[in-house]
C-alpha cells in the first residue's frame, strides 16, 4: 500500500498506484489538514471577504458571495469547468491524477476537510475513476477542466467506469459504497487548481522514457556488433574527460554489453579490419544518449517536486494567520521540463533511425541489401527503415515546445498560461514513437547478427536476440513487418 502525507511521493509509486496498487493517508498528515480547515471555517464565521472562499473565480474575483449560496459556488464551479474535450484519458492517468491530487491536498495548505482527501482514496482503492477528457487545459490556473472532471464523479455527477464498466458517476459511488461530497466553503476550489494532469501524463510517460533511454543503449550495442563497429570510443578515460553523469553511464552500459564478444574478437586485427572509427550514430551513443538520460533525470526532478508541492490558490497559512493568493497552480516549470524531455527522447528516435539506415544500406553495412538472404525478388527490411523515418516527421512536429505559446484567458485576467497539458500530451507520442523505432532498430540489428554467424556476440546481447527471437523469427523470405515491430514494443520496455 502507498501511504501519502504530500511531501514524499514519487514517480514509482504513482506509477504503482496507476497499476493498482492502494492508497492510505499518513496519519501525520491528518493535524495539517484540519489546522487548515479550521482556520478558512473561521474565515466564513467572520464574514471577512477572502479570495477563492467567498468569492467569484478569476476575472469573477469582486464579486461577493453569500455564505449561504458558498455551497452553490463550489458545485457551480466545478460543473462550469468540466469542460474537457477530446478521448478520455486512459485509466492508468486518471489513477495517477487522482493519486497526486490527494496527495497535494493533504499537504495541508489548501484548506479542505480531510474527508475530501479520503473519498479520493477511497475511490482509487474503490476502483471509481472518473471520465476525463484529455484536451481542455492551458495549465494555469492550473489543469482546471481534467481536474472538474474528476472533482465532478467526487461529488456524484459526471461519468465514471467502475469494474470496467462506464456509467455515470453518482451510480459509480453508489455501487462502490462511497458517499458523495457535499462540498464546502473552497473545496471545489481545492480540487481544480493544480497542475496533476500534466504531472500524471507526463509522469508515466517519463518513467517510459528512462527504459527507452536504456533500450537505446542495448539496441545500439547490438547494431554495433551487427556492423562489426569498434567499442573504442566507450572506454572509460575518454568518458573521465567528460564527466557527464549520463555519458558515463551510458558508456559503461555499452561496455558491458560488449563483453566477451566472439564478433568484436574477429575483427580487433586492423589488419583484417583496417577502419579506425564508426560513424556518429554508432560512436557518439554516449554522447547522444548520455545526454537523453540527463534531461530525462533533470525532468524527473522538476516533477517530483511539483507532485509534492501545494499548487491551489489561494494557500492556507494557519500559523501565520494568513490567506495568500499567489500563482503556484502555474505550470511553468512542467511545461519547460516536459518540452525539453520531449526534444531529448525525439533525438533517441532519430539516431537510431540513422542506425537503422546504417544496417539496411549495403553500401553502409557489409551486409545483404536490405538484411535479407535474397535481396531482389524480396525487399526484407526496407520498409521498416521507412516507418522509422515516418515516425521520425511525427516527433519532429511534436518537438515543438507548447510552452512557447500563450494565449491569453479569463478576460485578459490569466494573461499568461503554461501549455504545459499539451507538453505533457505530445511527449507521450513521441515517446510511443520512440518505442516503436527502437523495436525496428532491434528487430534489424537481430537480423544483422544472422549473417555474421557462427560468431555471437557478448552474453548479455545474446540473451537479447533469444528473446527477439522468441517473437520475431530469422527472416529467409519476405513477411508482413507490422506484427512483428508491434510484438517487439513491449520488450523494448524490458531491456533496462
Amino acid at each position: 500500500m502507498i501511504e501519502i502525507n504530500g511531501s514524499s511521493l514519487t514517480l514509482e509509486q504513482t506509477s504503482a498506484v496507476a497499476d493498482g496498487e492502494k492508497v492510505s493517508l499518513n496519519p501525520t498528515a491528518i493535524d495539517g489538514i484540519d489546522r487548515a480547515r479550521k482556520f478558512v471555517e473561521a474565515i466564513v464565521a467572520g464574514g471577512d471577504v477572502v479570495y477563492g472562499i467567498n468569492t467569484g473565480f478569476g476575472k469573477l474575483a469582486d464579486v461577493t458571495i453569500p455564505a449561504h449560496r458558498l455551497r452553490e459556488l463550489q458545485v457551480n464551479l466545478v460543473r462550469s469547468h468540466s469542460c474537457g474535450v477530446g478521448e478520455p484519458l486512459s485509466e492508468r492517468v486518471v489513477r495517477a491524477m487522482m493519486l497526486q491530487r490527494a496527495n497535494v491536498l493533504a499537504k495541508g495548505f489548501s484548506g479542505c476537510r480531510e474527508l475530501v482527501v479520503n473519498t479520493l482514496i477511497r475511490m482509487l482503492n474503490e476502483g471509481v475513476h472518473p471520465r476525463i477528457p484529455s484536451r481542455g487545459s492551458v495549465g494555469a490556473s492550473g489543469d482546471l477542466a481534467p481536474l472538474a472532471h474528476l472533482a465532478l464523479v467526487a461529488i456524484g455527477e459526471g461519468d465514471a467506469t467502475y469494474r470496467g464498466k462506464l456509467m455515470s458517476g453518482s451510480e459509480a459511488m453508489t455501487r462502490a459504497g462511497i458517499p458523495p461530497l457535499v462540498l464546502e466553503a473552497k473545496e471545489g476550489l481545492a480540487l481544480l487548481n493544480g497542475t496533476q494532469a500534466m504531472t500524471s501524463v507526463g509522469g508515466l510517460a517519463l518513467l517510459a522514457a528512462e527504459r527507452l533511454a536504456e533500450a537505446a543503449d542495448v539496441t545500439g550495442a547490438m547494431t554495433l556488433e551487427a556492423l562489426k563497429g569498434t567499442p573504442v570510443a566507450f572506454d572509460e578515460k575518454i568518458q573521465a574527460v567528460r564527466p557527464h553523469a549520463g555519458q558515463t553511464a551510458s558508456a559503461r552500459r555499452l561496455r558491458q554489453l560488449i563483453e566477451n564478444s566472439e564478433i568484436r574478437e574477429s575483427h580487433r586485427d586492423h589488419s583484417i579490419d583496417p577502419r579506425v572509427q564508426d560513424a556518429y550514430a554508432i560512436r557518439c551513443m554516449p554522447q547522444v544518449h548520455g545526454a537523453v538520460r540527463d534531461a530525462i533525470a533533470h525532468t524527473k526532478r522538476i516533477l517530483e517536486i511539483e507532485i509534492n508541492s501545494a499548487t491551489d490558490n489561494p494557500l492556507i497559512f494557519p500559523e501565520a494567520g494568513e490567506i495568500l493568493s499567489g500563482g503556484n497552480f502555474h505550470g511553468e516549470p512542467v511545461a519547460l521540463a516536459l518540452d525539453y524531455a520531449a526534444i531529448a527522447v525525439a533525438d533517441l528516435g532519430t539516431i537510431s533511425e540513422r542506425r537503422v539506415e546504417r544496417l539496411v544500406n549495403p553500401d553502409l553495412s557489409g551486409l545483404p541489401a536490405f538484411l535479407t538472404p535474397h535481396p531482389g525478388t524480396n525487399s526484407g527490411m526496407m520498409i521498416a527503415q521507412v516507418a522509422a523515418v515516418s515516425l521520425i516527421a511525427e516527433n519532429n512536429v511534436l518537438a515543438h515546445p507548447a510552452s512557447v505559446t500563450n494565449l491569453p484567458t479569463s478576460a485578459n485576467k490569466e494573461d499568461h498560461v503554461s501549455m504545459g497539458m499539451t507538453s505533457a500530451l505530445k511527449f507521450t507520442q513521441v515517446v510511443k514513437n520512440v518505442e516503436v523505432i527502437l523495436a525496428i532498430e532491434l528487430m534489424c540489428a537481430a537480423q544483422g547478427l544472422e549473417f555474421l554467424k557462427p560468431l555471437r556476440p557478448g552474453p548479455l546481447l545474446t540473451e537479447v536476440y533469444n528473446r527477439v527471437r522468441d517473437r520475431v523469427p530469422a527472416l529467409e523470405q519476405d513477411a508482413p513487418l507490422s506484427g512483428y515491430i508491434e510484438s517487439l514494443v513491449d520488450l523494448v520496455g524490458d531491456l533496462s
